[in-house]
């Protein structure tokens, strides 16, 4: 039976949940004010807020300056390009941990997700070696592949919990059925858990988008990512924070609008097997 939520404790988490989502969407909306400032009104003190003289002298001078083009599409083949990798390689080993379960299963899945605490510093040294012995320093494949390593423990560890979800007897019956372990998997598994899956190549691939460290040090034209982009806007004599933060929108704006149009998708994956 459902409890009865009052109207006053209502409209309480409801101001709250307000209150804490415009507060994690300020750093937004004062990146795209400073975006259309001039540079002498963007450093003011105390800060102008809405009424200045807005200009779009920032995008001009970025677009005219950098190859926005080119860095979009490094960051969609590096983003995409990674995930698709990841989930290739980690449904068969997410359906592995979570239908055949061993002694070790959580010892595994543990040791995976004990990567990602490691800094990447850590490994950066031999990283850059390998990449110059096989002379794929700054190229679309040298990215894909190393933030695949790097999310792959999280997507196994968003699928096995899906996977979990799903009745063990439904896969025993597509066996008995005459089912082959591939057909199981890409026929039955697979269809099963579209929402997580998708739901886990959504968050991926923002991860992928959103990676700095690794896109600023192997890249420097030819694969550089919107990351590099706007990292190109922090220079030694200066900060130009009206451009940087015109770069820093152009780089947010595709992932805030696939965010958007999938929003129902990834809030369906992330509950996906919480309600029975």
């Amino acid at each position: 039976m459902a409890r009865a939520i009052s109207p006053r404790k209502k409209m309480m988490w409801t101001v709250l949940a307000w209150f804490f989502g415009l507060l994690i969407f300020f750093p937004i909306l004062w990146t795209f004010l400073t975006s259309f400032k001039a540079e002498a009104v963007a450093i003011a003190d105390p800060p102008v807020w809405f009424f200045f003289d807005w200009t779009t002298e920032n995008y001009t001078a970025v677009l005219g300056r950098s190859n926005y083009p080119l860095a979009l599409m490094n960051s969609i083949v590096i983003a995409v390009g990674s995930t698709l990798l990841g989930i290739i390689i980690a449904v068969p080993a997410a359906w592995a941990m979570a239908f055949v379960p061993g002694r070790r299963t959580k010892d595994v899945l543990m040791w995976m997700l004990s990567t990602k605490m490691l800094p990447a510093v850590g490994v950066l040294y031999p990283l850059v070696l390998i990449a110059k012995y096989f002379n794929v320093m700054d190229s679309r494949i040298l990215l894909v592949v190393i933030l695949m390593l790097i999310n792959l423990p999280i997507i196994v560890w968003m699928l096995y919990t899906y996977f979990r979800e799903i009745p063990g007897e439904i896969l025993e019956a597509a066996r008995m059925d005459g089912a082959s372990l591939r057909n199981e998997i890409i026929y039955v598994l697979t269809p099963m858990a579209v929402p997580g899956i998708a739901s886990t190549i959504l968050l991926n691939i923002i991860l992928a988008w959103n990676e700095a460290f690794w896109t600023i040090i192997l890249t420097t034209v030819s694969a550089a990512p919107l990351t590099k982009f706007i990292s190109s806007f922090s220079a030694p004599e200066g900060l130009f924070y009206a451009k940087l933060s015109a770069a820093s929108i152009m780089a947010i704006a595709p992932i805030l609008v696939m965010g958007w149009f999938s929003q129902k998708q990834l809030v369906r994956g992330l509950t996906f097997g919480a309600v029975k």
